[in-house]
């Protein structure tokens, strides 16, 4: 009888973990997980298949949903209400039932009929008001580009880059341009009159009355100004526009919309002074700020790109090739989707396997880490199952492709993709700012019009008044202050090699309550090495070269480490050089190999030689001491894999392989537990590999056999208590990642889990976690000190307003005062 994991809902048909009340777990982590934290919500359709362990069968798939489902990759979408606008807009089309956007991910999930609307016509629908919808299928790879990038980098590093960034340098470039032609005037002359007005300054004289508009001046400055402004504000100030636009179609205030009130207010103004004969003309702060808000956007832009950028140097986990193998023994290179159940696909060792299968014949050994989490490369043999995505280490496999053609990788892209179009993105602290900021400077604007009506003003006057509130009072350098302050904090994170993906991420990592941390790969180094080796030199040097010929786990850690290197036991046999060459003669040749699932043995020179764990050396009947037994007990303790080796039917030594803990591992912990952190470690490896981490004190919980369904179900049960973060390196990873409230890829891991973090850390330094958490303390309140300065441009517009002095020069120096202090701030070391 088929029945689902109480923890995380994946189908098994037998369960070797049960609680009273018929509760089934798929693995003894589930149930750990459950009994400590509960039952965490239904994955509602992000499940797949990996199998986490040997005795499980791999029979859970991704639930059928009625209809389609379809992902696309927004260009343009920055904020929350970009999110509510692109929803409202997908779930407006016939046939489309759900729509949900996220502004991080840049991604939208449409769950829809596709006989009543197709993929394409939904990329159209929402292709609009410059955004730019592509299939995230479409953007995997570029013209020009390769598959050994991440699909993140691929997707916005590709057709973003030559769609988006491109325009947006273009704007930029006009702005400048065509605003520095524009200022000369003002600079030459207008700010000079309006200085000799106010002050009885001999040098200023010939400036007085120097700037007067008749009728026919005022039409060639009128025709030129409003014709060249009036470029610059609709073309640079095109996105910010947009975003106005959006926001009050949404009815969700914005910076974007404080930006476009100051500058569309100041181009009116001075349209309208012009035509009544006034000489307080404010073209230029419709210049100025269009301009310097667009540079900065177009600042941030790039250092977004150039964080991208170090994203190619990681490794992408999905096969897009195969190779079939017929009865005859020939070999065809064919796509992935064209394989069709039953097929023989032969996967060479090194390669990744295509899709989920069986082996066919014979045995190889695969690397599972990727998808399941263990730290130790799996022995298959023929009638085995293989999991799509694992790495064949030893040997060769014909794989007998299932029945659903598809891979674990593929089942666990789809599910990161499900929860990243889920995750909806924060509302910037400046934005919150804007929600407040407009209805009381468009509510003063109003209430001053009304006013100065009621006190027998005309109504020309009246509509400059209220022109010049507004102009004056909105806080447009939030507009400013937010990109600047973004791009320099994500250029400070990528010097330490950190990328930072969506700028929220410096609100959020603040506050986090609980870290979780992966096991291997991330708190240790995911490579097998050698850590003691306790055995004579010669039986040593047999055990390497018989390993050389093994598809045993450790073949490899051991065969580095003693095959033509000096061990300290090696050293020792260096004293009898003569010796030495004789054991090295007879270890050339090598009688009689046989591979064991758990060791392997041989025959070197006449005598006999056994490698591997206690109960092979008991089922070939070979006498193993207790002095021996008692240290495998204790290498096991401390999660490590002890390899017993003996010769003529007598243990003689014992090789401890082992993942060792990354270097730094230990403060780290410390360091975010002394903030209050909770930490937790969660892994597909077994709970050996994990007592290690279980002695430190600042680790609350530990769990290991989770499989990847059953780590997403676990950081949902955390959420529940407070923020999560999660700290990964592999595609078994990535839903937990993308589930979490806050993702960290470690850099030595697999690109699905760079794609589903929120931040990738490009090196394997772990100390740079611990970095990350500092900036993001440093960046909010630079943020924060950003936003309270943009509010200087207002003190000195409204101050000069209620004096009766606000004119062209007094907005100018209200706009350097305001930019200064933001630049200035911003351009102290975040870190010391």
């Amino acid at each position: 009888m088929t029945k689902e994991c109480s923890l995380c809902g994946r189908s098994i048909q037998s369960s070797t973990f049960e609680t009273p009340g018929e509760r089934a777990f798929c693995s003894s982590g589930c149930h750990d997980v459950y009994t400590t934290l509960g039952a965490a919500d239904s994955l509602d359709g992000t499940q797949f298949s990996p199998e986490d362990e040997r005795t499980q069968p791999r029979d859970a798939v991704l639930p059928d949903r009625d209809g389609s489902q379809t992902f696309l990759r927004i260009d343009g979408m920055y904020s929350a209400t970009c999110e509510a606008y692109l929803e409202s807009l997908a779930e407006k089309q016939p046939g489309v039932t759900t729509a949900e956007a996220s502004y991080v991910t840049e991604t939208i999930r449409v769950d829809h009929d596709p006989e009543t609307v197709s993929n394409d016509a939904l990329r159209d629908v929402l292709s609009t008001l410059g955004y730019t919808a592509y299939l995230r299928d479409d953007a995997s790879t570029g013209e020009g580009e390769t598959s050994g990038t991440t699909r993140r980098s691929r997707e916005m590093g590709g057709i973003r880059k030559r769609r988006d960034d491109q325009l947006l340098g273009m704007r930029y470039s006009v702005g400048f341009l065509f605003g520095a032609f524009l200022l000369v005037p003002y600079v030459a002359i207008l700010y000079p009159a309006h200085l000799a007005s106010i002050f009885d300054w001999q040098a200023l004289a010939i400036f007085e009355g120097a700037f007067r508009l008749n009728s026919e001046g005022a039409f060639v400055f009128l025709r030129l100004y409003f014709v060249m402004t009036g470029l610059i504000l609709v073309f640079t100030g095109l996105p910010v526009l947009r975003g106005a636009y959006i926001s009050l179609k949404m009815r969700r205030p914005n910076t974007d919309l404080l930006v476009a009130i100051t500058a569309v207010s100041a181009y009116l103004y001075s349209t309208a002074a012009v035509i009544l004969g006034q000489n307080d003309i404010f073209y230029d702060l419709a210049i100025v700020v269009t301009a310097a808000v667009t540079a900065m956007v177009f600042y941030e832009s790039s250092i977004k790109q150039r964080a991208l950028d170090r994203l190619t140097e990681l490794t992408i986990s999905q096969v897009e090739w195969a190779r079939t193998y017929d009865s005859d023994g020939n070999t065809q290179e064919v796509r992935v989707e064209d394989l069709d159940a039953g097929d023989v696909v032969l996967v060479r060792q090194g390669e990744r396997v295509p899709v989920d299968g069986e082996l066919v014949e014979d045995s190889c050994t695969v690397d599972e880490a990727i998808v399941t989490g263990e730290s130790l490369p799996v022995l298959k043999r023929a009638g085995d199952d293989v999991i799509g995505g694992s790495i064949v280490t030893d040997g060769a496999a014909l794989i007998r492709v299932g029945p659903d053609v598809t891979s674990s990788v593929d089942r666990i892209t789809t599910a990161v993709w499900d929860l990243q179009s889920a995750t909806h993105g924060v509302q910037r602290h400046a934005d919150q700012l804007a929600s407040y900021a407009v209805f009381l400077v468009v509510g003063a604007a109003a209430v001053g019009g009304v006013g100065a009506l009621a006190f027998g003003m005309s109504l020309p006057d009246v509509v400059l008044l209220a022109l010049l509130v507004l102009l004056a009072g909105s806080p447009w350098a939030l507009g400013l202050a937010t990109p600047l302050s973004v791009a320099k904090s994500l250029s400070s994170a990528l010097r330490r090699g950190i990328i930072i993906f969506d700028e929220t991420v410096f609100e959020r990592l603040r506050d986090v309550d609980t870290v979780v941390f992966d096991k291997t790969g991330t708190l240790t180094t995911g490579e097998m090495e050698v850590i003691e080796a306790d055995a004579p030199a010669e039986l040593l040097d047999a055990v390497a070269a018989l390993e050389q010929r093994a598809s045993h786990p450790a073949a490899n850690a051991i065969t580095t480490a003693f095959a033509g290197t000096d061990s300290a036991d090696n050293r020792e046999r260096q004293s009898n050089p003569a010796g030495d060459a004789t054991r090295m003669e007879g270890i050339d040749q090598i009688q009689e190999f046989t591979n064991h699932r758990s060791g392997i043995e041989g025959v070197i020179g006449g005598t006999s030689y056994l490698v591997g764990n206690l109960d092979l050396f008991a089922e070939q009947g070979w006498a193993v001491d207790d002095d021996i037994r008692s240290r495998v007990a204790d290498a096991r303790g401390f999660g490590q894999l002890p390899v017993v080796v003996g010769r003529n039917g007598i243990a003689e030594g014992l090789i401890v392989v082992g993942d060792e803990p990354r270097d730094g591992w230990d403060d780290t912990i410390s360091q975010l537990g002394a903030r209050g952190t909770d930490i937790v470690v969660l892994t597909g490896d077994d709970k050996e590999a994990t007592d290690f981490f279980k002695r430190h004190d600042a680790v609350t919980h530990v769990f290991a056999t989770v499989p990847p369904e059953g780590k997403t179900a676990t950081i949902r049960q955390l959420k529940s208590d407070g923020q999560v973060a999660m700290v990964g390196d592999g595609t078994n990873d990535a839903p937990a990642l993308a589930a979490s409230d806050l993702g960290i890829s470690l850099g030595g891991g697999t690109a699905l889990a760079a794609d589903a973090a929120d931040i990738a850390i490009v090196d394997n330094d772990i100390h740079s976690v611990e970095t990350a958490f500092d900036l993001a303390g440093a960046a909010r309140r630079r943020v924060k000190q950003n936003n309270l300065l943009a509010f200087s441009y207002n003190g000195i517009a409204l101050a000069a307003l209620a004096v009766g002095v606000f004119n062209p020069l007094a907005a100018a120096a209200a706009v350097i005062a305001g930019g200064g202090l933001i630049a200035a701030n911003t351009h102290r070391r975040l870190l010391a």
